[in-house]
């Protein structure tokens, strides 16, 4: 019954080191999206080494990982490069249909309502629904979105550079962008500005021209 013992016992051991061994010899990539991983033309999202080496193309860098079910979504990339100065309405006193809630991420509505608006044109909306040609559809990120974005710049900021991005600047005359977020009580003329230097807000007539940071959202 001992002999009997010690060769089970030894079988074990035996079979424990087998198993490790093959443990230590099968090591799966970690395939899950992260902070900093890009978004190729494709649609699929990468490490930059790994879109690198397979001859892909980035146009946005992710800087936020949704974790709440009731927001759309698996995440948040930004475009490595900014649209030129647009005005975010062709006229004032028409209302566009947007939020003015400072803690809505909802850039996607708002973005589609001031595009597809009949009363008031939006020069910005028009600039970011051009980029749809990758099959992502970008839009103007709203305050709360900005928000995100400016806690991820120190994270993403050095990925955007080795993209051949335009950094998410520092200098006080390049940091503000336009929000699809209006001003609660003066929707028809007045919508945030979000600085990315600071994370300050400026309420900003609607028909100044101001760069714009097309975002996009992740679907997986």
């Amino acid at each position: 019954m001992l002999k009997y013992n010690c060769f089970s016992l030894c079988g074990m051991v035996v079979l424990t080191m087998a198993l490790a061994s093959c443990d230590g010899h099968h090591e799966f990539p970690d395939t899950s999206m992260k902070v900093g991983h890009v978004l190729c033309t494709d649609g699929r999202v990468m490490a930059l080494e790994e879109c690198d080496r397979q001859n892909k193309v980035p146009i946005a860098v992710v800087f936020h990982l949704n974790n709440d079910e009731k927001t759309e979504g698996n995440g948040y990339a930004v475009y490595i490069r900014d649209l030129p100065d647009e005005a975010l309405a062709d006229s004032v006193g028409v209302a566009q249909g947007t939020s003015a809630d400072l803690y809505a991420q909802d850039g996607n509505t708002n973005t589609f309502k001031m595009y597809a608006n009949s009363g008031c044109g939006s020069p910005a909306a028009n600039a970011v629904f051009s980029m749809w040609r990758y099959g992502q559809s970008a839009y103007i990120p709203s305050v709360a979105q900005m928000r995100l974005l400016y806690v991820a710049k120190p994270y993403i900021n050095h990925v955007i550079e080795k993209c051949g991005g335009d950094p998410l600047p520092d200098e006080a005359e390049e940091v503000w962008y336009w929000t699809s977020t209006e001003v609660a009580g003066q929707e028809t003329s007045k919508a945030w500005l979000y600085s990315l230097g600071s994370g300050a807000m400026q309420e900003t007539p609607k028909l100044q021209l101001h760069k714009i940071r097309p975002i996009v959202t992740l679907n997986e």
